[in-house]
C-alpha cells in the first residue's frame, strides 16, 4: 500500500537523530490539555471501500473526533469469546482499503492475515481525516486517541475476549502503535513493525505541524516515551534493504524498559518480514489464554520462522 511513500520514508528516516527518553509518566498525562497546532488541514475524502461479505464487516466506531469507519471481523456464530488484534497499517492517509483483503504477495503482504487465518478477530480502525472521516489529520497526535476509542469498541463486541486484545501496526503504523502503547496498558501486547524513533524524520512535506516545536515533535516522539510501557512489546524490523533498522537501534540504545523486545530480523526487509513473523505471532496468540499474556519470543524462532 503506497509502496513508494513508504520507500521514500525509510531514505528520510536514515538521518533521524536520536532524543533523551525522559517520560514515566503516560503520554496521554503528560499531554494533558495541550492543543496541537496543525499547519494545514489534510483530510483524504476518499471513501471507504467495501469489502467481501464474509471476510470483513464495515462498522462505525466513536472517536473525540466523530465517527470513524473500520472493518472488523464478523462473528463466526460459534458463541466463544475469541482473541482480537487491531492492526494499523502504514502510510498517511489515515484510511483503509483493500490491503486488508486482497492477495498480496508474501514479499510485501501489508495485510497481516495471518491474524484473520488463525481465528483471531481483526479490526483495521481508519483514522480521523481519513477516508470520508470528520477531523483532519494530525500526524501522530489524536490518531492515538482514535485507537484507543476503537479498542474501546473491540472490547465491547460479543465475539470478543476483552482481555486478550492485541495492537499491532507496520511501518507510519508501528510508529503509531508504540506511541498508543506509551500511551495505555489496555491492549495485552503490542507488536510494532519498522517504526520510526522520531516521526520529525517523515519530513514537513509529509506531516500537518511545525516539525521546528520541540512540544509538537516530542509528543509525537516514540523514543521519549519508551519508559512510559507498562504492557509487553515487540518491536521487529528486517536488516535488509530496504530497511528501517537505523530507527529500531536508536529505540533499542535508548530503552532502559524491559517490557520492551526489539529484535532484528536477518533475510527480510521492511515488507518481506511481515508475511513469516505476522504468521508466528498469530500462534503465539492463540496459544496465549492464560491470565497474563506468556508470548516469548527468541531470535531463533524467528529465523526459522522467515526460512520456511
Amino acid at each position: 500500500m503506497r509502496l513508494p511513500v513508504v520507500l521514500l520514508l525509510l531514505s528520510l528516516l536514515t538521518a533521524c537523530k536520536p532524543s533523551r527518553p525522559a517520560a514515566k509518566e503516560s503520554l496521554l498525562e503528560a499531554r494533558g490539555d495541550f492543543v496541537t497546532h496543525l499547519t494545514r488541514r489534510t483530510s483524504d475524502g476518499e471513501a471507504v471501500e467495501h469489502p467481501p461479505e464474509g471476510v470483513f464487516k464495515l462498522v462505525h466506531y466513536t472517536s473525540p473526533a466523530g465517527e470513524l469507519a473500520a472493518y472488523l471481523t464478523p462473528p463466526t456464530g460459534d458463541g466463544a469469546k475469541h482473541p482480537a488484534i487491531i492492526w494499523l497499517f502504514g502510510g498517511f492517509s489515515n484510511g483503509i482499503g483493500d490491503t486488508a483483503w486482497q492477495p498480496a504477495p508474501a514479499a510485501n503482504d501489508q495485510s497481516a492475515r495471518a491474524f484473520r487465518e488463525a481465528g483471531i478477530v481483526m479490526m483495521y480502525p481508519s483514522l480521523r481525516g481519513g477516508n470520508k472521516n470528520p477531523g483532519f489529520q494530525e500526524g501522530f497526535y489524536g490518531e492515538v486517541n482514535d485507537v484507543l476509542a476503537a479498542r474501546d469498541y473491540l472490547s465491547r463486541q460479543p465475539n470478543v475476549d476483552p482481555d486478550r486484545i492485541y495492537l499491532g501496526g507496520h511501518s507510519t503504523g508501528g510508529t503509531l502503535a508504540l506511541l498508543v502503547a506509551a500511551s495505555s496498558d489496555r491492549f495485552r501486547a503490542v507488536f510494532s513493525f519498522g517504526p520510526a524513533d522520531e516521526v520529525v524524520g517523515y519530513g514537513k512535506d509529509l506531516l500537518p505541524f511545525d516539525i521546528k516545536d520541540e512540544k509538537e515533535a516530542n509528543f509525537r516522539a516514540p523514543v521519549q516515551w519508551l519508559e512510559a510501557i507498562h504492557n509487553p512489546t515487540y518491536v521487529f524490523e528486517g536488516t535488509e534493504k530496504t530497511s528501517n533498522i537505523a530507527s529500531l537501534r536508536i529505540l533499542a540504545k535508548a530503552s532502559r524498559n524491559p517490557e520492551i523486545r526489539f529484535e532484528p530480523v536477518s533475510g527480510v526487509n521492511h515488507f518481506s518480514i511481515l508475511s513469516p513473523v505476522t504468521r508466528l505471532l498469530a500462534k503465539k496468540v492463540i496459544e496465549d489464554s492464560g491470565p497474563a499474556t506468556s508470548i516469548k519470543i527468541d531470535a531463533k524462532e524467528l529465523e526459522a520462522a522467515v526460512k520456511l
